[in-house]
């Protein structure tokens, strides 16, 4: 199964330096049956991008917490054996909880497929969605359209190996 894990560049600086993605468990997101259900498509590729998203959005709550981290969304996407994710029955269908998967298993970045990241471009509107973020939540619309504004900045692709250039280390 393919997972996205939301990260914030430091944590991925981390990950690199310990060789870890995750010990287990730790929050993902994936194609989930209330995922296909809310996007209403069959089409693998729409649905992984969608997951992707909802990691960015996870992402994007980790900067809202981390006030000193570089205001850039980051997501690595990884497979996982099927077994190693599951989806808590309880929150599967609550907007909060759509493509969520606990994983269970320590996963090494060698295992990582790529890495996603915003641009520098991004900075301001991604700072601004996390700050807005607390608003948002609270049914501000003016807050969400703030937030939402982070999306119009598509996430870059990366190679796993250029992830001690993302971090600085390269």
């Amino acid at each position: 199964m393919r997972v996205y894990v939301p990260l914030t560049l430091p944590a991925l600086a981390e990950a690199h330096r310990t060789g870890e993605l995750g010990s287990g468990p730790f929050v993902a997101y994936a194609v989930t049956p209330a995922l296909r259900e809310w996007y209403l498509s069959e089409d693998i590729e729409e649905l992984e991008y969608a997951a992707l998203g909802r990691a960015a959005l996870a992402s994007l709550r980790l900067l809202a917490a981390d006030p000193d981290a570089v205001r850039r969304r980051v997501v690595v996407a990884v497979d996982v054996p099927d077994r190693a994710a599951s989806v808590d029955p309880d929150r599967g269908l609550e907007p909060a909880a759509l493509g969520q998967v606990t994983v269970t298993v320590s996963v090494p970045l060698a295992k990582a497929a790529s890495v996603h990241v915003d641009a520098e471009d991004a900075e301001g509107d991604v700072a601004a969605a996390a700050r807005a973020l607390p608003a948002a939540d609270g049914g501000d619309d003016d807050a969400r359209f703030v937030v939402d504004g982070a999306d119009d900045h598509e996430l870059l692709w990366y190679a796993t190996q250029e992830i001690p250039n993302l971090v600085g280390q390269g």
